[in-house]
């Protein structure tokens, strides 16, 4: 869902205890490859689910495998979801429109040594949810406020007019981070989530994700120290080079600042 992904092994156990053991390995996904050709793409996810299945010795094991996939999409089918626009600062092409479950096994057939099958696709929000709600059944509602922003949440099978039936709930994924991109929320955007949309590879869209997530909280807080530097308010109106470069200051630097 953004720079950096995890593959993991999960073991459920099953003596009734609902315990859950998992091992993950953390992997990036280079700038070149986030604005490349898509099959470049998933060639880099494969090659690192073959490095992690190499690893642990389960590369002789079949294994069944959940897509975690966070960027807006139609699924119409539990293994099958095309994708509608690329977001945080993703470029692919030759994806958009595409079922990216087929593009992911594409990948994998071109690797030729992960005994993988693809089973399944979800949003990370409704990942988060089933995750939690696996030891909490109450638990109706995921979030997700990182790189990019999103939540889903349980609905009535009545109240779901793209689907037909009215028996049972259904797990809506809502993609708030497209909140305001019909104008809703200009009345709240500063000057400066303006012009971060202004200069985002998606200008116009994701509105709300790019006021609050982790990709653009940096360059957010950058655009308003250099007015308030220019303005002889902030380190005695000395405006530097590095404060005048775009993506200088970065989300995490926020935090540490915080702490």
């Amino acid at each position: 869902g953004g720079s950096k992904f995890r593959v993991i092994q999960v073991k459920v156990s099953e003596d009734g205890k609902q315990s859950v053991q998992m091992t993950s390995e953390i992997s990036t996904v280079p700038e070149d490859v986030m604005l490349g050709a898509g099959t470049q793409l998933f060639d880099h996810i494969t090659e690192c689910l073959s490095q992690f299945l190499e690893k642990y010795h389960i590369k002789e094991k079949r294994l069944p495998l959940g897509f975690t996939f966070s960027f807006p999409c139609e699924q119409t089918d539990l293994d099958k979801s095309t994708l509608i626009s690329w977001t945080k600062g993703f470029r692919c092409s030759g994806v958009e429109g595409k079922d990216v479950v087929q593009l992911l096994r594409d990948a994998i057939h071109r690797h030729g040594d992960c005994n993988v099958d693809v089973l399944a696709i979800v949003n990370d929000t409704v990942g988060t949810m089933m995750s939690c709600g696996y030891h909490e059944r109450s638990c109706e509602i995921g979030l997700v406020v990182g790189k990019g922003t999103n939540a889903c949440y349980m609905e009535e099978m009545q109240n779901v007019e793209l689907v037909e039936g009215d028996e049972g709930r259904m797990c809506i994924n809502v993609e708030w981070g497209a909140f305001g991109d019909d104008g809703a929320l200009a009345h709240i955007q500063t000057e400066f989530d303006q012009q971060v949309d202004k200069e985002s590879l998606n200008s116009g869209k994701q509105c709300f994700e790019k006021m609050i997530s982790g990709m653009y909280m940096g360059e957010i807080v950058r655009l308003i120290l250099v007015k308030l530097a220019s303005q002889g308010l902030l380190f005695q109106g000395i405006v530097t080079p590095g404060l005048l470069t775009k993506g200088k200051f970065e989300t995490k630097e926020i935090s540490a600042i915080e702490e």
